[in-house]
């Protein structure tokens, strides 16, 4: 009895044993083959190059939007310089010589912008006649489009209209006023959206 109870511990022993001593520890793994380092750094050169080309993108929209900008600013100035008006002298229908550049402009932007076409309106003081006024207001509007014709513009790009003293540009008597009422008015009848900046 006790040599079996004997052997029994010595087996329960032996199995225990056996039990904890288990399979060895997994070898480490091997050191990444060369292939995989190449793929890594295939890896992050894509990664370099979609940062480069977006960055390129980026810049290219800038730039795009700065050129549109640009467009803008010179198609309002110029805009501005066609509807700019030109004053003339006390009873007189001839263009001023410091309102010839002005003019000049316009024919630029007018040659540079071909589907463009202006009303030209002339108007006086209130100094004459109603009749008087509108004749001579009738005068300042033709020889401004004939002074723009001169430039090779063609006729039919140009109407004019007289309201003599009817529409003053500033109210009172006095040669402040006066002044500012003797003139040329422009309006686009067409291609106002087609306005180049000219030379």
């Amino acid at each position: 009895m006790i040599v079996r109870r004997f052997s029994v511990a010595v087996l329960a022993a032996t199995l225990a044993v056996g039990a904890c001593k288990g399979d060895p520890p997994p070898p480490p793994p091997p050191a990444p083959p060369m292939a995989n380092q190449d793929s890594l750094q295939a890896y992050r050169d894509s990664v370099a190059q979609a940062e480069a080309d977006a960055r390129a993108a980026a810049a290219r929209v800038a730039a795009e939007r700065a050129e549109e900008a640009a467009r803008t600013r010179a198609m309002a100035a110029a805009r501005a310089t066609l509807e700019a008006k030109v004053l003339f002298d006390y009873d007189v229908a001839t263009i001023r010589s410091d309102q010839e550049a002005l003019l000049r402009q316009k024919a630029d932007i007018l040659r540079a912008s071909p589907t463009v076409q202006l009303r030209i309106a002339g108007h006086a003081d209130e100094r004459g006649s109603t009749e008087y006024n509108l004749a001579l207001g009738n005068r300042r509007a033709a020889v401004i489009r004939d002074f723009l014709i001169g430039f090779g513009l063609a006729e039919s790009r140009f109407s004019i209209v007289s309201f003599g003293e009817q529409q003053p540009a500033m109210t009172g008597s006095g040669e402040a006023a006066w002044a500012q009422n003797r003139r040329g008015e422009f309006q686009i009848t067409a291609g106002a959206n087609a306005i180049n900046a000219g030379n």
